[in-house]
């Protein structure tokens, strides 16, 4: 059976649908691309009669360095943090100036004189190690103790007599607070008083001390000596020489102190300090201090004497002869009654012979500090002064050389030039064998 058709009936048709159509090509704009200009149009002219400024030089800076203020200190250095290593490959910074170079300090009044460099020490500003043994006594200062037990004796023996004008205790006192009186040796005080009055020095002025103290505080820094234990003085006369006086006092000569290189003049005080510590500088003022009695006594006694024969000489020749001859029966039974006092006619050259051996002991102890070479130059110094002196005697005693005889050498408290010379070069050649 078939399926029954309508008349005239079709299928519906449905339309294709239609896709869109882009343009290939793009729409062009009615006035064409935009055209952007290629640089930044002109600023617009300014009208030409405008105001017109005369050109101007740049300021000039002055490139004076900066003003120099007294006192001011450079800028702290940091140092560069732990760690940090600079870069080779980095450039520095270039300034834009010349760098700053600290404020000059202000001038010194006055600064110490530089060392010369031929001083045989280290320049030592810091601790100084002070030696265990600082002053002592050695043969000669006990010889010369023993060889001043005479006028010991003799001085002694004129306080006694003296003592016999007072009451009984009183003598006695008078005898004690002689024997005590020695310690005013060590007393500093007294020490000046003596110095200046006796020995005919004074302090050391500032001007002096600039140049003085320095090289005096090397030489005690070599030896492990403190410098304040002992005081600077100066003797006001010419020549070359020094003076270990009492137990701590040191005197050099102004001319020594103008005239000295720095070398010399700390060999000169080495020298000294040798003295000191030695014991002979003590030991000498000591003898010197107890026997001073007996030498005022035997002033008196050959003054009176003296004005006792002048008187009689004027009546009569046999009466001057007398009173001469009584002062030698007195000074005769003296000795006798005291026997010992007999030495004191020797002591002197005993004494100078020990004066002799400690000036050796100075001049080693000062080779000993590094001194050896500038006290051989201070001794050949000695030498030309001694032979210009000589030459001028002979011009004043008609061309006759004029030299000290045996008696002169034997009291002599100093060796001659020569010996000292050659101990010291003796002394040299040891220690280079060493």
């Amino acid at each position: 059976m078939t399926e029954p058709t309508l008349p005239g009936a079709l299928p519906p048709q449905y339309p294709a649908a239609a896709r869109p159509q882009y343009p290939t090509v793009p729409p062009q704009h009615p006035q064409g691309a935009p055209r952007y200009p290629a640089a930044p149009p002109p600023p617009p002219p300014y009208p030409a009669g405008g105001p017109q400024y005369p050109p101007t030089a740049p300021p000039q800076y002055p490139t004076a360095p900066p003003p120099q203020h007294p006192g001011t200190a450079m800028p702290p250095q940091y140092a560069p943090p732990s760690g940090h290593r600079p870069s080779s490959q980095q450039a520095p910074h270039a300034p834009a100036h010349a760098p700053f170079q600290g404020f000059a300090p202000p001038p010194a009044p006055s600064q110490p004189p530089v060392l010369d460099p031929t001083v045989d020490i280290d320049p030592h500003t810091g601790r100084i190690h002070l030696a265990a043994r600082q002053r002592g006594a050695d043969a000669t200062t006990i010889g010369q103790l023993l060889f001043q037990l005479p006028h010991f004796l003799c001085s002694l023996g004129v306080i006694a007599m003296v003592s016999l004008l007072l009451p009984s205790p009183a003598n006695v006192v008078l005898i004690g607070l002689w024997i005590a009186s020695g310690a005013l040796v060590f007393h500093r005080p007294t020490e000046k008083v003596l110095a200046r009055y006796l020995f005919r020095m004074r302090p050391a002025l500032h001007s002096e001390l600039v140049r003085l103290e320095p090289i005096w505080h090397q030489v005690t820094a070599k030896a492990g000596v403190d410098p304040a234990s002992y005081d600077l003085w100066i003797e006001d006369r010419k020549g070359i020489n020094a003076t270990a006086a009492a137990g701590h006092i040191v005197g050099v000569t102004r001319y020594a102190l103008e005239t000295l290189p720095d070398a010399q003049l700390a060999a000169v005080l080495a020298h000294e300090l040798g003295h000191h510590r030695g014991g002979h500088a003590w030991a000498t003022l000591l003898g010197y201090w107890y026997s001073l009695p007996a030498r005022i006594s035997w002033a008196v006694f050959r003054f009176v004497a003296v004005i006792a024969i002048q008187i009689a000489s004027v009546f009569s020749l046999l009466g001057a002869l007398a009173v001469g001859l009584a002062a030698v029966v007195l000074v005769a039974a003296v000795a006798l009654t005291f026997p010992p006092l007999l030495l004191v006619l020797v002591t002197p050259y005993l004494l100078a012979a020990v004066g002799r051996r400690s000036e050796l002991r100075a001049d080693i102890q000062a080779a000993e500090l590094g001194f050896a070479d500038a006290m051989i130059e201070v001794f050949h110094g000695f030498l030309r002064d001694e032979e210009q002196a000589l030459e001028l005697a002979a011009r004043e005693n008609g061309g006759r050389a004029v030299r000290p005889g045996l008696g002169q050498r034997l009291l002599s408290s100093h060796p001659d030039t020569h010996t000292r010379i050659r101990r010291l070069e003796d002394w040299r050649a040891a220690a280079a064998a060493r």
